[in-house]
């Protein structure tokens, strides 16, 4: 009995610990949302700027890196 608890715990806390990720990513998308639109002079680079705005940790990693 005590070895299935302790599967449940590890098994609740491997899933939600680490629940916070989700928030921060769905924040900065958001933000980079707004930011790319606001500045998108005609609606294709409104779209342009939503598809930037899914994959900004990738465009940040790639320019940090670079410098």
């Amino acid at each position: 009995m005590a070895k299935s608890k302790k599967n449940i715990n590890e098994y609740v806390c491997k899933n939600h610990c680490t629940g916070g990720n989700g928030i921060v990513y769905f924040l900065g998308f958001i933000g980079a949302a707004v930011y790319y639109v606001q500045n998108a002079v005609g609606f294709w680079n409104g779209v342009y700027g939503i598809l930037k705005a899914v994959v900004w940790p990738a465009i940040l990693v790639y320019k940090l890196l670079s410098l």
